[in-house]
């Protein structure tokens, strides 16, 4: 006879889910506080949110991350997805070995030294610090994260379909667009988001590598936080989270609108 949960189990899983989501929804109810007190309810208000669109500032550090964000998504994606394809099919190959060192090991670099390295790179070829440098920045940051995420779709994907595509004729780029690249697809759309949620979260290395004009969300959040919790913080955090939420649920959508076909 098969046995239900027990009363522990649940009480745990209720446990855990409130320990991560419950300040999660205190962010959210004190984003409609009227009051200025983050702790003391006032009453339901929009106020904080049309203070939010009224903050030249705020907008301009939003628009600033989202554009760093897919153009180093865009960067990181397009590189790890060779790397990946490096790696996985060009078989042992001279300096194989240093190319998997070198993105594996940017997993476990800490983000401070690779942003004081960074810094000290551009400073020393005279690039100055803006909006590219930090777009750069966060290419090499997830670079390795859009790699390992495209390696392990390829370590499941059978090459012998490339090969009987090669066999009717098709050239190795022509079989690689035509069979390889539409299996990896859902694979890169990942390693896509990945990187740009790695990017519009990171604060240490854009604030090695930013420079005037290039001040991104996180970095204005927190220079905020540093003088007072502002309730305007929690009306831009809950939309972060509503979109967040927005695309996870349409990912689980169309996830099951497949299924549904296949």
């Amino acid at each position: 006879m098969r046995r239900g949960p027990s009363a522990f189990g649940v009480a745990a899983i209720g446990l855990g889910l409130l320990f991560l989501y419950a300040p999660i929804a205190i962010l959210v109810l004190y984003s409609f506080n009227d009051g200025r007190l983050v702790t003391v309810w006032s009453g339901f208000s929009l106020r904080w949110y049309r203070a939010l669109f009224h903050d030249r500032q705020m907008l301009e550090a939003i628009w600033t991350t989202l554009r760093v964000g897919a153009l180093s998504a865009t960067m990181a994606t397009g590189l790890g997805a060779l790397a990946a394809v490096a790696l996985a099919r060009a078989g042992r190959f001279r300096g194989r070995t240093g190319l998997a060192g070198m993105i594996y090991g940017a997993l476990v670099m800490p983000e401070v030294i690779l942003g004081l390295s960074l810094l000290l790179l551009f400073v020393a070829a005279g690039v100055p610090r803006g909006f590219w440098t930090v777009t750069l920045s966060h290419a090499t940051l997830t670079l390795c994260y859009a790699t390992v995420v495209v390696q392990a779709r390829l370590a499941s994907f059978d090459p012998r379909l490339e090969e009987a595509a090669r066999d009717l004729g098709r050239t190795p780029w022509q079989a690689f667009l035509t069979v390889t690249l539409p299996n990896i697809a859902p694979a890169v759309a990942a390693a896509w988001m990945l990187a740009f949620t790695l990017s519009l979260d990171d604060l240490v290395i854009a604030s090695f590598t930013s420079g005037p004009g290039a001040t991104t969300l996180p970095m204005r959040i927190y220079s905020q936080v540093r003088l007072g919790v502002n309730p305007e913080i929690n009306a831009v955090s809950t939309l972060l989270i509503g979109a967040v939420a927005t695309g996870v649920i349409g990912a689980w959508l169309i996830q099951q609108r497949r299924a549904r076909r296949a």
